[in-house]
């Protein structure tokens, strides 16, 4: 990145320390995932009615929705990786591993609040008794070891247009995966994804400020990046998600949260309709000749998606569906 987009980041270390800093909780005041759990250090009887009431709440609960939510979980369970990729971000990655500067102290206590929502959700799992652990831990183990490539090119502005989008898109996920708990018959569940939905808004609008903040500063330069991302479409932190026995997997997973309504195409052209309101940038001016091509770009970029998507959805009705066996849930078929 040139020296002065470098230095870009440099002077707003101190408007980060005042601006991005507080939209993370002291320690003391975060929810762990032992709040949500039965705890082990009731007496044996009184623990194992807790857990035999989870395993009753999500008796109920269809194939389909563990899919999904194993998904989810395994994709929160891949941290270190996004956290070495925003280190690889010039002008903010963290130097020493425990260095001062804001944004290292953001992305490591970011990191720290993310890593709850994996644990969390891989022991209620645990204890539900309707997944395949072993196969989980392993795409757990092949998802971190093959990382992520989403583009960003060690650029910090095409960083934080990534995971402005990327929060969102999982607090749209985690906020479909609580309704669907609740519907199903476990508040316990329901209380848990909305819980997580929360962490993901919080950060949400964190990454959203940032991005805000550069387009203030330097609206060509932001304005580019916003269309460099989505000219390569936003890549989903997972995409090389493997079990060892589906080469498609993440392709399936994707189809069965499409099925269910927890994350749809839809919602990917109505995040990119959002952060176009919340940033302006249909009125955003002082932009080169550059940037008013990515800003006429951009903005007109959701009803094409939606036009895509709508053929898309044609052809694929027109399809017969076909049987996909997921390892997750004991190689049971679900039908996409």
């Amino acid at each position: 990145m040139p020296p002065e987009k470098v230095q870009v980041f440099k002077s707003l270390e101190g408007w980060a320390s005042q601006s991005v800093l507080p939209f993370l909780k002291p320690v003391e005041q975060c929810w762990q995932p032992q709040n949500m759990i039965p705890d082990p250090t009731l007496p044996f009887d009184e623990f194992t009615d807790r857990v035999r009431a989870l395993r009753e709440r999500t008796a109920e609960l269809p194939d389909e929705y563990f899919v999904v939510l194993v998904g989810d979980m395994i994709t929160e369970e891949a941290l270190p990786t996004y956290q070495t990729m925003i280190n690889t971000l010039d002008g903010v990655k963290d130097e020493s591993g425990a260095s001062p500067n804001p944004w290292a102290v953001w992305t490591r206590a970011w990191t720290a609040e993310e890593n709850r929502h994996g644990d969390l959700l891989k022991t209620y799992l645990y204890l539900s008794g309707r997944v395949d652990m072993l196969m989980i831990e392993k795409t757990v183990q092949y998802l971190i070891g093959a990382g992520m490539d989403p583009g960003t090119e060690n650029n910090p502005y095409l960083g934080y247009v990534y995971t402005s989008f990327q929060e969102r898109a999982t607090f749209i996920s985690h906020g479909n995966t609580a309704r669907l708990a609740k519907e199903g018959g476990d508040p316990v569940l329901a209380r848990i994804c909305g819980t997580i939905a929360s962490d993901e808004k919080r950060h949400e609008n964190a990454y959203a400020k940032i991005v805000e903040k550069l387009l203030e500063l330097d609206p060509t330069g932001a304005m580019v990046a916003i269309a460099d991302m989505m000219r390569k479409k936003i890549t989903m932190p997972a995409h090389l998600m493997y079990d060892g026995q589906d080469p498609r997997l993440f392709e399936h997973f994707s189809g069965v949260a499409q099925r269910l309504g927890v994350y749809t195409a839809d919602d990917y052209a109505d995040i990119l309709e959002f952060l176009i309101g919340r940033w302006g940038l249909e009125k955003l001016e002082g932009m080169s000749g550059e940037g008013r091509r990515a800003q006429e770009f951009v903005c007109g970029l959701a009803p094409r998606i939606r036009k895509l998507q709508e053929r898309a959805d044609e052809r694929a009705r027109k399809m017969e569906a076909h049987a996909v066996k997921f390892s997750w849930i004991f190689n049971k078929e679900l039908f996409l």
